[in-house]
């Protein structure tokens, strides 16, 4: 199913009409409350029309529609209202993510449920009940098409097999990957319900190596063309042509993926590293691959036990990779969530200090969660700053509200971060004297420059090509404070916030575009941009957020769609030629075309050559699935 139309870009009129609109944040470093998501937010997105879509699990939310609970909605951003939205299958414990035509996929989740999260077909009587109406999940595709309808898509597409817990990733072409799961559900994976695979490969990663603790695997897809893997305390490195697993060591320290949930990013693809990919794992839990019970439940004392401080690194893609260690963690955490934001810092946030993900109906739990001890303090981990100094509070304010399992985070358009969820719940529980009850209210969470001034570029584009001609983008002496040397601290960053659900956000990246300029004035100038690199594996098609930071100060972010709009082949040319930045030099006033020097000469983030590697723009048919 291909596309040619693309979703609506805001034009940068638009947006600079919007400027003034910008509210003055309540609470700077902090949270604010700003409203409730209709239902509780287990899944979320920032999509094209820049609201925040919801999805939750089968359970008794408030809101009804179509005589049931509603189990998704849309989230206003401006208004901070919600309007619910029908799904019709138990999308309980999902995966998402966004196609290269700009699509959105919800796949996966549990069979259909009756209260409490009993399993319809487990109910006695020739005639089982479903008060909920709910449809079995576990190997739906549902869809979102904004160029169509502003409604999910459900019952015409689906996997070939049962998956709860899957993970998703964008490919080169545009197309996901959909890998792991297992088929009914519980605490852990064990052999009798793991699906390691489908019908055309076969992961043995996801086998014993991993086993139990590989629910959710973490992956992501490399510049090589390549995927990298991380579960249990295995890593490796997956050639989706050849089918071939290259191990690489063992992750130190602790367990990050689900129930473990560490906190994990891609970092900064940038022309400095020449877009070399590594990543960063934070906390989780280090229990040993023996100790972590059952399908049924942890052992008792899970639920006490301190999470991890360890921070880890890794470059997967280089020879002989090997893990690094980071700054720790200033207490453990288990559940947390990492957050881009355009000045090029991770936040992190949510998350408990004891346990671990995920809940149930046992003595030992705190309620029904195998979490406990929530973490309210955020805090800033600064890739740029030397080691022994990457992670700060300083500035910042701790949220009042908990964020444990079922939590989601994702970056907004203006740089904020949108906070909800938190339900280690069974069903719906809102009873007061409930230590943690299922959670509605949505916080906002406001960077220190979020009341600044900020730029208000001219010439933004509303697509990115790999490769090919750069664009120019216009700043002004309130964009530059006064000062055109502000210039050679100007970058054009493009982000992809990512579908967030269980402390993962699925296809998050964060890349930074070549850049040049010339100062047309004292006080003002023009940066000259160039393409993403042409090799689609580094950052793949589909929408994304468009940033120019001006000195650390972003400006609104502009919806732009990476590639061809379609999925497929990505059409690339030649690396956009950047010539030599000319800083003003104190003579007449320049005319501010942004033509200068040499076309030969390499600029600030000169143009390099990227070659897409083995595995690049996968065409392939693959039952693990890969969704097109």
């Amino acid at each position: 199913m291909h596309f040619r139309s693309r979703p609506r870009p805001r034009t940068v009129a638009a947006l600079v009409a919007a400027l003034p609109l910008l509210a003055s944040a309540a609470n700077l470093g902090g949270f604010e409350i700003v409203g409730e998501s209709g239902v509780s937010a287990q899944m979320a997105f920032l999509a094209q029309d820049g609201n925040v879509w919801i999805i939750d699990k089968t359970e008794n939310n408030p809101p009804q529609i179509n005589g049931h609970p509603a189990w998704a909605t849309v989230y206003n951003i401006t208004t901070n209202e919600w309007v619910a939205k029908d799904v019709m299958t138990n999308s309980f414990c999902a995966g998402g993510t966004v196609l290269g035509d700009g699509r959105w996929l919800n796949v996966g989740g549990n069979q259909a449920v009756t209260y409490g999260g009993a399993a319809v077909n487990e109910q006695p009587g020739p005639v089982r009940p479903n008060p909920y109406g709910n449809g079995d999940g576990r190997a739906a595709i549902r869809t979102l098409d904004l160029r169509a309808s502003d409604e999910w898509v459900e019952g015409v597409d689906f996997m070939t097999g049962w998956r709860w817990y899957p993970s998703l990733e964008t490919l080169g072409d545009g197309s996901a990957i959909i890998v792991g799961g297992d088929q009914w559900g519980g605490y852990i994976n064990d052999p009798g319900q793991n699906n390691p695979g489908g019908a055309a490969i076969h992961l043995d990663f996801l086998e014993e190596r991993t086993m139990p603790v590989n629910l959710y695997p973490l992956l992501w897809l490399l510049p090589s063309g390549r995927l990298f893997f991380q579960a249990m305390y295995a890593a490796m490195v997956w050639d989706l042509d050849t089918q071939t697993e290259t191990a690489i060591p063992d992750i130190p320290h602790a367990a990050r993926v689900y129930p473990a949930s560490g906190a994990t990013a891609m970092l900064p693809l940038t022309p400095a590293n020449n877009y070399t990919a590594s990543f960063l794992f934070c906390g989780g839990q280090d229990i040993p691959q023996d100790g972590w019970g059952t399908a049924g439940a942890p052992p008792e004392t899970v639920v006490q036990k301190p999470a991890d401080t360890s921070c880890v690194s890794i470059a997967p893609d280089a020879p002989g990779a090997q893990w690094v260690e980071e700054d720790p963690l200033p207490e453990g955490r288990t559940m947390g969530n990492f957050i881009w934001l355009p000045d090029g810092k991770l936040l992190l946030l949510n998350g408990c200090e004891t346990g671990t993900a995920g809940y149930g109906n046992v003595s030992f739990a705190i309620g029904q969660s195998y979490g406990d001890h929530p973490l309210h303090q955020p805090l800033i981990w600064d890739p740029d700053a030397p080691r022994g100094s990457r992670i700060s509070r300083e500035g910042l304010k701790n949220s009042t509200v908990d964020r444990m399992y079922h939590s989601v985070a994702t970056l907004l358009e203006d740089g904020s971060v949108w906070v909800s969820g938190s339900n280690a719940n069974v069903d719906v529980i809102t009873t007061p004297e409930r230590l943690y009850n299922t959670e509605y209210r949505v916080e906002r969470w406001y960077p220190l420059w979020y009341d600044d001034r900020r730029p208000q570029p001219q010439g933004l584009p509303d697509t990115l090509s790999y490769g090919g001609d750069k664009f120019d983008v216009i700043l002004s002496d309130e964009d530059l404070k006064g000062d055109s040397d502000n210039l050679n601290k100007t970058k054009a960053i493009v982000i992809r916030t990512g579908f967030s659900t269980h402390a993962i956000n699925f296809g998050q990246r964060y890349l930074e575009l070549p850049t040049a300029y010339t100062a047309t004035s004292a006080g003002a100038g023009t940066l000259h941009v160039g393409q993403l690199p042409p090799n689609p594996n580094i950052f793949a098609p589909g929408p994304a957020l468009l940033f120019i930071v001006v000195d650390g100060v972003p400006s609104i972010g502009q919806w732009v769609m990476v590639g061809s709009g379609e999925i497929g082949t990505q059409p690339t040319a030649q690396a956009s030629q950047l010539a030599a930045s000319q800083p003003w030099s104190g003579g007449g006033e320049g005319d501010g075309n942004g033509e200068a020097g040499s076309e030969e000469e390499a600029g600030n983030g000169a143009a390099a050559s990227f070659r897409a590697g083995d595995g690049a723009l996968l065409a392939v048919a693959v039952a693990v699935a890969l969704f097109v």
